[in-house]
């Protein structure tokens, strides 16, 4: 049999009885496979599996404890035989043949008359691959289409909406990178009938969906909010109760400050599906491009992130605790000031990230008592990360002189000696 004799179709065996032939474990797992497509298995072979004994004593299928005899075929809508003994699955074939009924004969490819392909579901997909008879060409295949579809790498889109409500998935993009974006995001992103997208993100990727996507644009900037939130929360509930797959698509994280919860318990309230998928956030990632942790051993054990000078009087006034500020370009001088206040030492060093994993990332590096001018005289603007606190001295941007020697694995937690 040639891969072009062969014509593609998808069974439907819900209900209906199918007989295997065989109960080792090749019958094994086409007895799992017909079971999940609600068939009625019965399983002739004198001896079988412990997963098959398993399914026939918790009543899942029927197992006839002996030889196969023709009669079995009688009023079954489909074969699979695999015994492991070609005599008797060319037996079982002929007969199945002599009544019109479909047969996979997994001893002999070639004479069998139908095959079974291999098989994954992503989402409510399913992909069936036959490879010219080479069952591991055809698992590998199988692989790599199922992990392109999962990865967002090909369209998983519906085109025929089902008549049910929409749903709403706020996925966080990360800082930027396109490559930064989460599996689960990209694949949902790729399935979207609308994008509701922000200014930050991985802008990128919105270059690669479908024409007739809609995408809607309501990016802030630090001050100017064109599309207030009471409009986003309406706008994502009125796209999903008209059937479509709507994605927010996010900045870093849609949890952290990124007024996901409230969108999420708007579209709750309003009877809304809603997923939500976590992003590499900035406040942790930006920095991390800079070569800054947010922890290190022996120079800081905990961080705290803001988005303003008013909470900075909560936070630890130490340089071994990192504070990330977000969003705080315009206040950067008011926040130095209010930590120098607190008692946080002039000399702490300040790292700050624009655009961080882009072709245009910057990065400036100072002290609490200089990065404010230093900010100003370079023309420092948002995007980007303020990080605070002894751990930017590991950065490979830091001047030598920030560099110490106590902040290595070979003597852990041995308290960093400060200079006077």
């Amino acid at each position: 049999m040639a891969i072009q004799d062969i014509y593609p179709t998808a069974l439907r065996l819900l209900g209906r009885p199918v007989l295997v032939v065989g109960g080792g474990p090749v019958a094994e797992r086409r007895a799992k496979g017909l079971l999940d497509a609600g068939a009625k298995v019965t399983v002739v072979a004198p001896v079988a599996t412990e997963a098959v004994r398993g399914l026939a004593s918790s009543g899942l299928l029927t197992w006839e404890q002996r030889e196969y005899r023709s009669s079995d075929i009688d009023g079954v809508w489909f074969v699979q035989t695999a015994t492991g003994t070609a005599a008797v699955d060319t037996q079982v074939a002929a007969d199945a043949e002599a009544q019109r009924i479909w047969c996979v004969n997994a001893s002999d490819h070639e004479a069998s008359a139908a095959w079974t392909p291999a098989v994954a579901v992503v989402d409510d997909v399913k992909i069936a691959i036959n490879a010219g008879g080479d069952p591991r060409r055809a698992m590998a295949l199988r692989n790599a289409v199922a992990t392109a579809l999962e990865t967002g790498d090909l369209p998983l889109r519906r085109h025929r909406k089902p008549g049910t409500a929409g749903s709403v998935a706020l996925v966080g993009g990360g800082p930027g990178d396109s490559g930064l974006i989460t599996v689960r995001g990209r694949r949902l992103l790729g399935q979207a009938d609308v994008v509701v997208a922000d200014r930050l993100g991985p802008r990128d990727l919105l270059k690669e969906l479908a024409p007739d996507v809609r995408v809607i644009e309501v990016g802030k900037t630090p001050g100017h909010h064109p599309v207030p939130q009471l409009e986003i929360n309406r706008i994502l509930v009125e796209e999903a109760l008209k059937g479509n797959r709507v994605v927010r698509l996010k900045g870093g994280d849609p949890y952290v400050l990124g007024r996901g919860g409230e969108e999420a318990e708007f579209c709750r309230q309003n009877g809304v599906e809603v997923e939500v998928v976590s992003g590499v956030t900035s406040a942790i990632s930006v920095p991390a491009a800079a070569g800054i942790p947010v922890t290190h051993r022996g120079l800081a054990k905990g961080f705290s992130v803001v988005t303003g000078h008013e909470e900075l009087s909560e936070v630890p006034a130490r340089p071994d605790h990192t504070v990330v500020l977000l969003m705080g370009v315009a206040q950067l001088r008011d926040s130095a000031a209010e930590l120098a206040g607190s008692g946080l030492p002039l000399d702490t060093p300040v790292g700050i990230v624009e655009n961080g994993y882009l072709p245009d990332q910057r990065v400036t590096i100072g002290t609490l008592g200089t990065i404010a001018d230093q900010a100003e005289a370079v023309g420092v603007a948002n995007p980007a990360v303020i990080v605070i606190g002894d751990v930017v001295r590991v950065s490979p941007f830091a001047p030598p002189h920030f560099k110490t020697a106590d902040y290595s694995t070979i003597t852990p937690n041995r308290p960093r000696v400060r200079s006077n």
